[in-house]
């Protein structure tokens, strides 16, 4: 046992959380491995080189013949574009990435305040920093949306409890500006995410009012207005999505992906999905449910988390399946695996909190053990791992060739290229019938087969391959003229249906091939082209959102909020739960 002065017992200053962030991930990002280890990276880089040259124009001609931008939140994009004008696209990704690091720690503290003491905060937003999911979506899966997206939802509903408890003003309006923010970012977290985060804030404000001898009836219509005016700012900023949802419903064929898959099945994919993404966390299963069920103010938490942990496990249980219904066909299942994190951790705090009261030093040093060896597990794997992105691979070569002699006048496809694609799409001049969003696909060659991407064609068996042969069928027609192959496997297709390889790159490892008789690209005519409008309100709200979020929380002081530095601000509402400790 230790004494109360101990200073195994003082609180761990939320600064020290963000420092310790900044220490572990600034140097991995300014060497910017998620451009050589992540699915996603140039995926995003890609969608922001589009808004950095053209802003008010979401319609993008580099993939599928043409698609919109505005099915995917613009904000994170157009701050990468944005800042991509001091310093490059690369840079400007890892810049907004640290942010989003940042405030992992950040807003895991705000969440976690509002159900555990500040102590016991403190210890959950250490650990935040050191969780294998933020790793792994950082620099594995690159999902820079969904891990901002993510931290300004919790931030979010932090100011949702002080509104919908307290009645404070100055939270609803911080409150709806995250949220119009936090939407802006990302769908997939604005429309699952968001209901997982704010159902059991609600609950706990309502038993909180309770508790001090008032009625909840005024928290639920406080949070039925705070739900009504986010409803209705996300309805209007987010409105060209809405429409292209809404005009271009998905209907194509089931894409399978590893994370909906049973995850028992499979050992690489066990790992890939469940130990590196949870890493020692799975060690607090038992106390997190002991706990939770134990503690009436920690139920909702509960239950929030193991809801989500479920939702994770994809294709391993059928709950999924039954709640998302069609849904579930669309969906990737990792960012799952952060939200439970994030859900899980003011519980692990608690459990950081009691056992180190009770073991001292030991306790301390085993929490320590587990954390690195989480991040270092999720770090290892990307040398481990047997699923290779391409992302790093050379493309100059590749460029160069479409950029010079009218090659910019076809259009091209690559095989082989994987993640690479992306990279090549962004400083290519010339457009490709193929692409890596699988939402924005329209092009009936694509949608008709169960198939994500062309260049990956021979991954998904038989469906992809009669994917491919259809396009290039209908090569004249799209005026596909040029295809690069970084994979041998294809070429007797290429020779079969009458292409001819021209040029080698990268001594020999990429070729290029060129059919003849195909005239050049017309732009194809498609009603999912956004109207004139749709463009300014996508160049304007989105990103007009995220500034008066900023504005607010510099401006709109709480006395009663925990500072960092004087920008940001979290709440530290009260009452909360203390563990209590024996004498």
């Amino acid at each position: 046992m230790v004494s109360e002065t101990s200073f195994l017992r003082r609180k761990i200053p939320l600064a020290i959380s963000v420092f310790v962030a900044l220490a572990i991930h600034a140097p991995l990002l300014i060497m910017q491995l998620p451009l050589r280890t992540s699915y996603d990276a140039n995926f995003h880089i890609f969608f922001a080189s589009h808004y950095a040259q053209h802003w008010f124009e979401p319609w993008n001609e580099k993939w599928f013949a043409g698609f919109s931008q505005t099915t995917y939140p613009p904000l994170v994009h157009q701050w990468i574009a944005l800042v991509s004008r001091a310093i490059g696209l690369d840079e400007a990704f890892m810049l907004v990435m640290l942010l989003a690091v940042i405030l992992i720690p950040v807003s895991a503290y705000g969440f976690a305040r509002l159900w555990v003491d500040e102590r016991a905060a403190g210890y959950a937003a250490l650990l935040s920093v050191f969780a294998g999911t933020v790793s792994f979506l950082v620099y594995s899966a690159g999902q820079l949306p969904t891990v901002l997206s993510c931290t300004l939802f919790l931030l979010a509903v932090t100011y949702f409890y002080q509104w919908a408890h307290a009645a404070e003003w100055r939270a609803l309006l911080k409150g709806l500006a995250l949220s119009l923010a936090a939407a802006s970012a990302h769908h997939v977290t604005l429309i699952f995410g968001s209901l997982i985060f704010a159902l059991p804030v609600l609950w706990l404000a309502m038993r909180d009012r309770r508790e001090e001898g008032a009625s909840a009836n005024a928290v639920l219509g406080r949070a039925l207005v705070f739900g009504v005016l986010a409803a209705a700012g996300i309805a209007v900023v987010l409105l060209p999505y809405w429409i292209s949802i809404i005009q271009h419903p998905i209907k194509q064929v089931p894409i399978p992906h590893a994370s909906r898959s049973n995850l028992l099945m499979n050992t690489n994919i066990f790992i890939n999905y469940l130990i590196v993404p949870y890493g020692a966390f799975l060690l607090a299963l038992p106390f997190i449910v002991f706990k939770g069920a134990g503690h009436r103010r920690l139920r909702p938490l509960l239950l929030a988390f193991w809801f989500t942990f479920i939702l994770g496990l994809g294709g391993t249980t059928p709950l999924p399946h039954w709640i998302l219904g069609r849904a579930f066909e669309i969906l990737t299942f990792e960012r799952f695996t952060l939200w439970a994190v994030l859900l899980g951790l003011p519980i692990v705090g608690l459990w950081a909190e009691e056992l180190i009261d009770r073991y001292s030093w030991k306790a301390a040093g085993g929490f320590a053990i587990a954390a690195v060896a989480t991040i270092s597990l999720a770090m290892g794997w990307l040398t481990w791992s047997p699923f290779r992105p391409t992302g790093g691979l050379d493309v100059s070569a590749v460029v160069e060739f479409l950029n010079r002699d009218g090659h910019d006048q076809y259009r091209y496809l690559t095989l082989g290229f994987g993640n690479a694609l992306p990279k090549l799409s962004t400083y290519a001049n010339a457009g490709s019938v193929d692409g890596e969003y699988n939402s924005a696909r329209l092009l009936p060659e694509m949608t008709n087969y169960g198939a994500a991407q062309f260049t990956t064609a021979k991954f998904f068996g038989t469906a992809g391959m009669e994917s491919l042969k259809m396009m290039l069928r209908h090569a004249n027609h799209y005026g596909l003229k040029y295809i690069f192959v970084y994979d041998a496997y294809y070429e007797p297709l290429l020779v079969f249906t009458g292409w001819r390889q021209i040029e080698t790159f990268n001594q020999g490892a990429i070729t290029a091939w060129v059919k003849d008789d195909v005239p050049p690209a017309h732009k194809i005519i498609s009603d999912a082209r956004p109207a004139p409008w749709e463009g300014v309100l996508w160049g304007i709200l989105p990103m007009a959102s995220s500034v008066v979020a900023i504005l607010f929380l510099i401006l709109l002081p709480d006395r009663r909020l925990a500072r960092i530095g004087n920008l940001l601000t979290i709440p530290a509402p009260e009452p909360v739960y203390a563990p209590e400790v024996q004498p």
